[in-house]
């Protein structure tokens, strides 16, 4: 039940006393575990099968189908047991009351910092948005604590043990200090400016938090080729020479705005392929990893090329990023119906008394709110996440034929076998779990495609 009262002052009421948030939540956790266990389950039937795939069974063999077997088991099981440990650890965190001790102790790091600093202590470093930044970075760092061991464990033993991993483990800390760099950069200005919005914004607050994480996308797709990536991986222009003419042919061919064309040292950390196209209106740049043109020939190179400007002749790009905008905007205007909620961060230890340290009368933290919101949507969540992998795969299709009619099929085809075979992919998939958590079709679903494709382009 709600009421809305509008005038000078604008207040959404929510009558949720008696809504259970914390045992729905509880609820919804356990059952999406259940859910891909179950799918996890399925799919290692799949990888047990002691043949390939009948369509591949000619061009892979047995000997390569049982190092990505291999591989394919020990990511398998990685991943079982890497859920178990998200799962309790989620639950632990809800129900051990972390999150309101996580709030309570970035406000005593304020207080002792401002008791410390006296008058020399910055106005702006007190008050909510303050302790926010600091909350929000407190629980970074934690997660990036609990997850290092996970971490390197894929790395160092799972990557390391199939020919994958080519870090060291300088370079891994270097990575893991410069993550901790940029967060520090970047978080208070977002949560800064997420909180102030949250906080001063009457009921257009939907449209200006929309607005300012626009701009902030926008921000970031212009900072991050020029500032971010340049310090984890070296990018050169690549080189004069019959690839570069070819990529320029496609692209000049296409009408498609290529300003930049460089190749990124992949194979500092990883073995694994990869391409991708970045930038937005006309500035273009696309980038070729050196493991991918080691992998490839030239012609397959191209092709991977052709399927990627195939997304971008299809417009999949901007209509995903219009589609995903409005989910967006949808899920702010949801949040205001929660927003003044006092039942909602009750349940989760944010209530008046709380070990939050919150006063008696006072409201929940305007980005604790939010985030807490997030949670109660998260089977909405997962149905959008379904969806979205719904519609990349259909987009994957349609990029495929794009590349094949525009005479790219057989190299577009021998690519995708080449990088299977390089990067040792799953080669049997169950349906049912494909359908779910990927984003990309099969390689037998693809190669189908591509046949049939060409079939209907000779006809």
């Amino acid at each position: 039940m709600a009421t809305v009262t509008v005038g000078r002052r604008w207040a959404f009421e929510l009558h949720d006393e008696g809504v259970p948030y914390l045992e729905l939540y509880i609820g919804f956790t356990l059952a999406v575990y259940l859910l891909h266990t179950y799918l996890d389950v399925r799919q290692l039937r799949a990888l047990r099968r002691p043949e390939p795939p009948p369509a591949l069974a000619s061009l892979f063999s047995l000997e390569l189908y049982r190092k990505t077997q291999a591989y394919s088991l020990d990511k398998w099981w990685f991943a079982f047991f890497h859920s178990i440990y998200s799962t309790v650890e989620t639950l632990v965190l809800i129900l051990g009351l972390w999150l309101p001790r996580a709030w309570a102790a970035a406000g005593w790091l304020l207080a002792e910092a401002s008791a410390h600093a006296g008058t020399a202590w910055p106005h702006w470093a007190r008050g909510e948005i303050a302790q926010t930044i600091v909350f929000v970075f407190v629980l970074y760092v934690g997660n990036l604590v609990l997850e290092l061991p996970w971490g390197m464990y894929s790395t160092f033993v799972i990557e390391e043990r199939h020919g994958f991993n080519k870090q060291t483990l300088g370079l891994y800390v270097s990575d893991l200090i410069k993550q901790l760099v940029l967060a520090g950069v970047l978080l208070p200005p977002i949560v800064g400016g997420v909180t102030y919005i949250l906080k001063v914004s009457g009921p257009l607050m939907p449209l200006y938090l929309w607005g300012f994480v626009f701009a902030l996308s926008l921000f970031m797709m212009t900072i991050y080729p020029v500032l971010i990536a340049p310090l984890f991986n070296k990018y050169e222009p690549l080189p004069e020479g019959p690839l570069r003419t070819k990529i320029e042919a496609l692209a000049g061919g296409l009408r498609f705005p290529l300003r930049k064309l460089y190749r990124v040292d992949g194979s500092r950390r990883s073995a694994h392929s990869n391409a991708y196209m970045y930038g937005f209106f006309n500035n273009k740049r696309i980038v070729l990893y050196d493991t991918l043109i080691s992998q490839c020939s030239e012609e397959q190179v191209v092709a991977v090329l052709a399927h990627e400007l195939g997304h971008w002749k299809l417009r999949h790009t901007p209509v995903l990023f219009t589609v995903n905008q409005l989910i967006l905007v949808s899920q702010f205007c949801l949040f205001t119906l929660v927003r003044n909620s006092t039942a909602l961060p009750a349940a989760f230890g944010f209530g008046p008394g709380s070990v939050a340290g919150l006063t008696p009368g006072a409201a929940a933290p305007a980005f604790v709110a939010l985030i807490l919101f997030q949670f109660i949507v998260s089977p909405l969540d997962e149905l959008i996440h379904y969806g979205s992998n719904v519609v990349s795969r259909r987009f994957e299709f349609q990029a495929d034929a794009f590349a094949v009619r525009t005479g790219h099929g057989p190299d577009l085809r021998a690519a995708l076998l080449r990088m299977e075979e390089a990067n040792k992919g799953a080669m049997h998939v169950d349906p049912w779990y494909s359908s779910y958590h990927y984003s990309h079709p099969p390689l037998v679903d693809r190669l189908r495609a591509i046949d049939g494709e060409a079939t209907k382009k000779v006809q």
